[in-house]
């Protein structure tokens, strides 16, 4: 495989580990709401609810996703494997 391929592979790859990520802290959030909070708010305020469990769900998997792209860059040489995604058609002078 050649770089543009891999950088493509690792795009879908990591979206893909973004979105679930994402997708299991928003039921374990639920879950967890469910189990010790949902029967001590009343009904009015619930709403609020599902917008905090969301929120708080996208920010533990920009979370993880960072700490493991750090990792990532550690443990693998980014310019061997990897084609840059933004290139400058005009070089400065």
């Amino acid at each position: 495989m050649n770089k543009k391929v891999n950088t493509l592979l690792f795009i879908l790859c990591a979206t893909a580990f973004n979105i679930l990520v994402t997708i299991l802290s928003f039921i374990g959030f639920f879950i967890l709401y469910i189990k010790f909070i949902a029967s001590r708010i009343p009904g009015a305020n619930s709403s609020w609810s599902f917008t905090l469990i969301f929120m708080a769900s996208l920010a533990v998997s920009f979370l993880v996703y960072r700490w493991l792209l750090k990792y990532l860059l550690t443990k693998v040489d980014i310019e061997k494997y990897f084609d840059p995604i933004f290139v400058r058609k005009y070089k400065k002078k």
